[in-house]
Formats: C-alpha cells, structure tokens, sequence
C-alpha cells in the first residue's frame, strides 16, 4: 500500500494517538489523591467515595474484551473517535458531578468509552509503521502507557491544592479533543478485515467473571478477604461465570465466539499474555507501595510524595527510547533479563529502607526501576506482537491490556494485604517486649498519653519492617521471572512488511 507524506502524517497519528493514551492511563490514578476533597464536597464517607474509583476499574475491565469485536464490526478509526469523544464527556460530567451517585455514573462512563483507547493505541502504533520500526513504536506507545500512572498523582494533587478536585477532570477536555482531532484528520477509515457474529453468551460470562474478579480484589481487604461474605459471593460468581465461560469457547466454531481462541495457537502471543501478566503483577504492584508508604509513615504531603516518585518515570522514558532502537539487534531475551535484573537491584536497594531516608535515598531506586521496567516493557510488546497477523491485533491488543491490568489488580491487592496482616504480625511481636520489667521503657508506660505515642512508634517500626518485606517478597518472584524467559523464541527475521490496514491519508 502506498502512503503519501508518510513521515508527517505518522507523526500526526502518532502524536494524536498517544495523547488519547495518555489521558486515560492519567484518569487511573489522578483521582486517588483528590478523594479526601471528593469526600466532603460530595458528602460522602470514606467508604463510599472508593466507589469513584472502583467505578471506574471495573467499567474499563469489562469493556475492554469488547475492543476487538467492535471494530471489526464497526471499523477501527470509528470506534477510536468514538472513544475519545465519550471519555472525553464523561470526564466533563465527572467534574460537573453535585452528588456521589452522580459521579459514580460518569466514571463508569469514562470506564466503558476509555477502555479501547490503549488497546486501540497499540494496535495503530504497529499497523501504521513497518515490521523494523516496532521496536520504536512499542517504545513511544509504552512511554504514553507508563507516564499517566507515574504524573497521574503529581498532577492530581497540584491540581487539587491549586484550582480544585473538579480540574482533574476538566484537565482531560482540551487533551481530548486535540486527540480526537488528530484521529478524524490523519487517520485513513478503512473497512473491517473481519465480520465476527457478537456472542452474547460468551461476553455476558467474560463480562461477570471480570467484574467480580476486579470487584474481590479491590474491596477484599476492605472486608476482610473470605471473612466477608461479599467475598463470598464475588468468588462463585468469578468461579461459575469463568468457567462457563471456557466451556462455551471451547465448544464454539473458531470466528463465533466472544474470544478468537485461535490467538492461543500463536506460541509468541502466549507467552507475551504471561510475562505481561507478570510484569503487571510484580512491578506495578511495587510502585503502589512507596507513595502509600511515604505518606503513611513519613508523613510526605501527596503532592512531595507524587514528586520523589515521578523521577522513576524519567528512568521509564530513557530506557524505552534507548532499547526501542536495540529491538531486532539484540535478542529479546537479553534485553528482557537485564531489565528484570536492574529491577529485582533496585527492589534490593528498596529492602534496605529505614524511617530515616533522605529524598535521594527514594529517588534513585525509582530511577533505577524505572529503567528496568523500561527495558522489560518494550522488547516484551515487541515479541508478543511480532508473529500476529494484523487482522488479529485489535483483540490481541485488548486482551493484552486487560491480562496487564488484571495482573497488576492482583499484585496491588496481594503487597496490600501481606502489608496489613505482616504489620499486624510484627506489632505483636514488638508488643511482647514492651513490659514494666524492662527500666529503658518505665518513662514510656508512665502515662496513657506516652503509652499511646510508645504504641504510634512500634505501629510505625511494624509497618516499615511490612513494607520491606513485600519488598523482598517482589525482589524475589522477580529474580524467579527470569528463567522462563526460555519459553519465549525470538521472531524470525524477515524482510520489512508493508503498513497494514489502519493506513494513512
């Protein structure tokens, strides 16, 4: 297919493209920090307003298997419009919102309209640039991926302290309709390669077993895991739907299920769905760890704490440009174990944290992770795409984010767990030396009041031994990774292959 000025308009498609990518990955975690704002301008308790952001993961979990069917039925360029144009909405009714109810609905409206957006981003980013230049275009699709999560905090709460809750999402307007913009004028609509039939069986059971599973891990701490019955009911609705689920799949004709299961044929793609699903579960889950931990036991306001941790992005950024040139001229494998390695050093240097740290002592492990996941992203999107056939990578795309997303829900919702029952484990062991019989801690036990501040610090040295551990515990499965990178077989290289369908104007 011949493209005219080809260099100009793929930086247009480019540059369009990742601003839609980087407004949702940005609505993950922007709002984390202004809910104690939401909470009283809402007049909502602490329980409730978790729903503005559980709303939102649950929505976009649900929708994104959708990615896939929907453009083949409707057409990529469309669906991306359309998608950029809702959450964009949405994001204006999420500001607009005067009650809890209110902004709930619009979340789940940016949920469900955002949830194609990086999928679809991914996918464009391999049709519009050739076989040789996938490595560069994982590189710039990752940095859009990864910069949201990391500057979603620092923006949220400089835009909370500064103007008001309601510009984190009002933030999201001018960025949208530059991306939609961008989309309708450079973007070439093109006819959908495929027609899938929608098995509505097939969704309805995906759709049950997602929500559930994302519904358990967000608020199965909050009710005391299998202690709630919650939990209980979220577990068997996760269990039976999956399960039927599987069961349909498997016994429908290839192109008439929900899910193409001829994707699991491709040996590359699978093996990209675990590590992906790794990466998510042990990496993410650690950069959750050190803003709560900063704010919990350092008492960093959100807006420090979101700067001492944004350098990590810069780290990010350096690595994924550097490797998106390497990719094709290094085998995969090395590029994937280094990364994994500068990473499991780094959780090494996280393992050695006191309640006594300077801010650099935070900084440079983030920098140093952040060069790791930099080096893992990239190759790993890179590989796991590379023997797909074009036709196939909007739902292998989606499919891809949701398995990243579904790993970093379980990673998130393990490191928050072991550090709440290892805090308690560690302050009851701490406990057991603090008696009368012991003449250092006489001053202490005086008084109630110093019983008190006694009992604060010993929380506070449990909750820091807690963090560590979970520290070791990621240093350790990380280290773990690395041998089954064997499963994966670099792509064979072969001639440089035409711009596929999502072509250019």
């Amino acid at each position: 297919m011949s493209i005219a000025n080809d260099g100009l308009n793929r930086r247009m498609i480019t540059v369009s493209i990742m601003l839609a990518t980087i407004i949702q990955a940005l609505d993950g975690t922007i709002a984390n920090v202004a809910l104690p704002h939401m909470q009283g301008s809402l007049s909502a308790s602490q329980d409730q307003i978790t729903w503005v952001l559980t709303s939102f993961i649950v929505a976009a979990a649900i929708a994104t298997p959708l990615t896939g069917w929907l453009c083949d039925r409707f057409g990529q360029k469309n669906i991306f419009l359309a998608s950029v144009a809702g959450f964009t909405v949405a994001s204006v009714l999420c500001g607009l919102s005067g009650s809890l109810t209110e902004i709930v609905i619009a979340r789940l409206l940016q949920g469900i309209f955002g949830a194609a957006l990086v999928p679809l981003s991914q996918a464009t980013l391999l049709d519009i640039n050739p076989r040789e230049k996938h490595g560069s275009a994982m590189a710039v699709w990752g940095m859009g991926v990864m910069i949201g999560p990391i500057l979603g905090p620092t923006l949220g709460g400089w835009l909370t302290d500064s103007y008001d809750w309601r510009w984190v999402f009002f933030i999201n307007v001018p960025v949208g309709a530059m991306a939609f913009y961008g989309i309708w004028r450079y973007i070439k609509k093109t006819d959908a390669p495929r027609k899938m039939q929608f098995d509505a069986f097939g969704f309805a059971t995906l759709s049950l077993a997602i929500g559930a599973l994302q519904m358990l891990l967000d608020r199965g701490e909050q009710n005391d895991w299998f202690a709630s019955t919650e939990t209980w009911v979220e577990a068997i609705i996760l269990a039976l739907s999956f399960a039927y689920f599987v069961a349909h799949t498997a016994t429908r004709p290839a192109g008439k299920s929900f899910f193409d299961y001829r994707l699991l044929r491709n040996s590359n793609y699978v093996s990209g769905l675990l590590f992906i699903f790794i990466v998510g579960l042990v990496l993410y889950a650690t950069r959750a760890l050190t803003p709560s931990m900063l704010q919990s036991l350092m008492g960093y306001p959100a807006k420090i704490a979101g700067l001492v941790t944004a350098p990590s992005g810069i780290g990010t950024m350096v690595a994924m440009m550097v490797v998106g040139r390497l990719v094709g001229k290094i085998d995969l494998r090395v590029l994937l174990a280094t990364g994994f390695l500068i990473t499991a050093f780094s959780l090494w240097q996280m393992t050695q944290y006191t309640l006594v740290l300077s801010q650099s002592d935070i900084v440079w492990p983030g920098v140093i992770q952040g060069l790791g996941l930099g080096l893992v992203f990239v190759p790993l999107s890179a590989a796991t795409f590379a023997t797909l056939s074009p036709e196939m990578r909007a739902e292998g795309t989606a499919i891809y984010s949701l398995i990243r997303n579904i790993g970093s829900s379980i990673g998130i919702a393990l490191v928050q767990t072991l550090l709440a029952r290892n805090t308690q484990t560690v302050h009851a062991s701490l406990v057991e030396h603090v008696t009368i019989a012991n003449p250092a801690l006489l001053d202490n036990l005086a008084t109630p009041q110093a019983a008190a501040s006694l009992n604060n610090e010993i929380t506070r040295q449990a909750s820091m031994i807690a963090y560590v551990d979970d520290f070791w515990l990621m240093m350790i499965a990380t280290l773990c990774v690395i041998p089954l990178l064997l499963l994966i077989k670099p792509p064979a290289k072969t001639a440089p292959a035409a711009v596929d369908h999502a072509a250019m104007e």
